[in-house]
């Protein structure tokens, strides 16, 4: 099944997408309250939906898409060897994994308030190194009898209500800057991230899913029409259901939240491409530029680079006294 948000003639539905079209989930339900009931609650609303669907429905080219969810956070890992190689080159001259990346899946907490649905167009910070970043995020929903903490890898894959592809749009220059400090990153990718165009429920890809737990389905990124890379999902370092366990260590994951599986390899991001080739090949993303992400069984997202808004200036830091009594 697949879960959208859109709006239409100035009002906002959310529902199921069947075939060409959108249906309104009944009694004024939200995709948040599909989300808190779980995937268990699904079959017995896509009946309810079935009797009145064909009277309900409503053309998809005549709905603008919202983001398919509303996140209550938003995690994203780094779960790609390939992606972490390139980019460690791009930033420090030399590939390099850490060791500890190897030990448990890495993740930083970026912007909820900063999600942008495909077709909008993103409105960039000023940099001189824009860029995308072709992912897959797992939505979680319900499960009964679970508060969604310490989860056991197991547990964890089944709190993974369904996928929607997660475009972590980043500022290279600024993201870099950033982590010299030690911390971040921040204002190099809070500024959008994408995620589109609905959500495909997990069960959909059920037969798909191997032994460990990976999902191999084609991801690929276009930018002015040209594709720049293409991965299998499969080729995370962990799959989902380790990802969601580790993310509810000492914590809780719950309804709505999203994780990211952190970049794919082979040209996932510019900034992977620019620490093999050595040089800014292909260049980074400027005004006017259409990037378009596809992954098999969910679909597609697009956006165009808008102009870098202007912000205000803020001071550097003031040298002071370090007195330790006021004067």
């Amino acid at each position: 099944m697949r879960i959208a948000r859109w709006t239409h003639r100035g009002a906002v539905g959310e529902g199921f997408v069947i075939g060409d079209g959108v249906v309104p989930f009944p009694r004024g339900l939200t995709v948040s309250d599909i989300l808190v009931a779980g995937l268990a609650g699904l079959p017995a609303l896509a009946a309810e939906v079935e009797g009145d669907a064909a009277a309900s429905v409503t053309p998809l080219a005549d709905v603008e898409l919202l983001a398919p969810v509303v996140p209550a956070s938003v995690r994203d890992f780094v779960a790609f060897e390939e992606h972490v190689e390139g980019v460690t080159a791009a930033v420090d001259g030399a590939s390099h994994v850490a060791d500890e990346w190897y030990t448990y899946p890495t993740f930083y907490f970026t912007n909820p308030h900063s999600i942008v649905a495909t077709g909008a167009e993103v409105r960039p910070p000023a940099s001189e190194r824009l860029d995308f970043e072709l992912e897959v995020g797992a939505v979680i929903g319900g499960v009964a009898g679970s508060d969604g903490r310490d989860l056991s890898p197991a547990d964890a894959a089944g709190h993974v209500f369904g996928y929607t592809i997660f475009n972590d749009w980043s500022a290279r220059d600024i993201q870099g800057r950033e982590m010299k400090v030690k911390l971040g990153p921040a204002k190099g990718k809070d500024f959008a991230t994408t995620l589109g165009p609905w959500i495909t429920t997990a069960d959909e890809f059920a037969h798909l899913v191997d032994d460990e737990g990976f999902l191999p389905i084609r991801m690929e990124v276009f930018v002015n029409g040209e594709r720049v890379g293409h991965d299998l999902l499969a080729n995370m370092g962990w799959p989902f259901g380790d990802l969601v366990a580790y993310a509810s260590r000492d914590a809780r994951v719950v309804p709505g939240d999203v994780l990211g599986s952190g970049t794919a390899g082979n040209g996932g991001c510019l900034a992977e491409l620019w620490g093999r080739a050595g040089e800014l090949t292909p260049p980074p993303l400027a005004e006017g530029d259409e990037v378009v992400m596809r992954v098999e069984g969910i679909g597609e997202i697009r956006n165009t680079v808008g102009r870098a808004r202007p912000v205000p200036e803020i001071p550097p830091a003031r040298r002071r006294s370090r007195a330790r009594e006021r004067a």
